[in-house]
């Protein structure tokens, strides 16, 4: 299967109609439509539902629309990663967002060098849920991040476990009392997942400290992981054991089609600490 039906068959799954799909390939619609089902028939299913005023994706067709992702950046990945490993001293990029993971870095690091397949390492410092979407791109190699995170195309090992503590006004009624429960937070348990992900927030702020800013303006309750909040005490915050609240999962992460020795083995280091090994 070539790279050019992929393209054209998930511009047309993710706009579901052929001439807007056309449009953003800069093709026309009939040639694109005879693409499709070109493709179509060579794969023997059908990909797609059409009648006249809607085009929706059939269960084959949401199946590789999921893979042909995976396929499309793991092709423009591999080219990266290529010119990245002609430049005259090659390296291992690992990603990680600086408050979330920093602090084992050097051990997961000493542990690394003393690998024979280990590799120099470049540390490329990036935001809260960038990681996942630089693995899929070929921008970095290997990454440090938090669970949750989009898993698609990635393999993952945990690193560490730690509580999460609340993050939450000073002034708040509930910073009087020293341990909490998630019920008492007012989160309903089917929005829990995004009070676990800093970036998933209303307000969406793009750090720490802007998280923590809104937090003390009363704008918003926070679960971080507690190392996190070791490191960051602010006046305006409480920071609050909740007793039921899911543990903050550190993992690395990689890609799935990676084959790097050097990758394979920045992982033995980094879950050899979890095991004690």
């Amino acid at each position: 299967m070539e790279s050019r039906p992929l393209r054209y068959f998930v511009a047309v799954a993710e706009e579901l109609n052929f001439t807007r799909a056309a449009e953003r390939l800069g093709i026309s619609a009939p040639p694109l439509s005879r693409a499709i089902s070109k493709l179509e028939a060579e794969l023997g299913v059908a990909l797609f539902e059409r009648s006249t005023h809607n085009v929706a994706l059939t269960p084959p067709g949401a199946v590789l629309l999921q893979e042909a992702r995976i396929a499309l950046d793991a092709l423009q990945a591999a080219g990266r990663r290529a010119r990245r490993a002609a430049g005259p001293e090659p390296k291992l990029v690992l990603a990680l967002k600086a408050d979330a993971g920093a602090s084992l870095l050097d051990d997961i690091l000493a542990r690394y060098s003393t690998d024979p397949a280990a590799r120099p390492v470049a540390v490329h410092l990036c935001e809260w849920g960038e990681q996942p979407q630089l693995l899929r791109q070929g921008e970095v190699d290997v990454a440090l991040v938090h669970e949750p995170f989009d898993h698609t195309g990635l393999d993952a090992e945990t690193v560490a476990t730690e509580p999460r503590i609340a993050a939450i006004p000073a002034g708040h009624p509930l910073a009087e009392r020293d341990q909490l429960r998630v019920a008492d937070l007012g989160i309903p348990t089917g929005e829990l997942r995004r009070y676990l992900d800093p970036a998933a927030a209303r307000r969406r702020p793009t750090g720490l400290a802007q998280l923590l800013t809104l937090v003390e303006l009363g704008e918003l309750i926070q679960l971080l992981p507690e190392s996190v909040t070791a490191r960051y005490p602010r006046p305006g915050v409480a920071y609050r054991s909740v007793v039921d609240a899911p543990a903050a999962v550190l993992a690395i992460a990689w890609p799935q089609q990676s084959r790097s020795q050097a990758t394979a083995a920045l992982v033995r280091a980094a879950t050899a600490l979890r095991t004690g090994a």
